[in-house]
């Protein structure tokens, strides 16, 4: 699937995701449309979904991240559909992950301070459908974040 070529450009990519088609070229010792050509290939077959920006929510004031882990009811048929569509809609949480197990879905929220977490939790996410229970978990440091793949 990927050669030698292409895990080179996606570890440089990783490594710095504003470098250009023909930097990383440069970078990695081939033409800038053979860059061009195979960073098309691997965003048309998927191994590539795009470049995003990294914020860091706490330079923007948001100092406070929770991890609520939710069961849900699933005696209702569309519990699932429903709760994800409904949780996609608060601004507030910034990831929604689903599981096999005693949990069924986990959302990542960030506010800027405690009172204003407690507002988003009581106003916006204990009125999300189909909830059974709700444990949360408060973030006290991010020791790792690292999205790049060993290539």
């Amino acid at each position: 699937m990927l050669d030698d070529i292409d895990r080179r450009l996606l570890r440089r990519w990783q490594s710095d995701a504003s470098l250009s088609p023909g930097e990383l070229a440069d970078a990695i010792g081939i033409t800038a449309g053979k860059a061009a050509r195979r960073l098309a290939r691997m965003q048309e077959v998927g191994v590539l979904e795009g470049v995003s920006a990294v914020i860091d929510w706490a330079a923007l004031g948001y100092a406070v991240e929770v991890s609520l882990r939710v069961t849900l009811d699933k005696t209702q048929a569309r519990a699932f559909d429903e709760f994800i569509e409904a949780a996609r809609a608060v601004p507030e949480v910034t990831e929604i992950q689903t599981f096999l197990g005693r949990v069924d879905v986990r959302l990542n929220i960030v506010a800027r301070d405690m009172a204003h977490y407690q507002r988003i939790y009581r106003d916006r996410v204990l009125t999300l459908p189909h909830i059974s229970d709700i444990a949360a978990l408060m973030q006290i440091a991010r020791i790792k974040a690292e999205e790049a793949l060993p290539l």
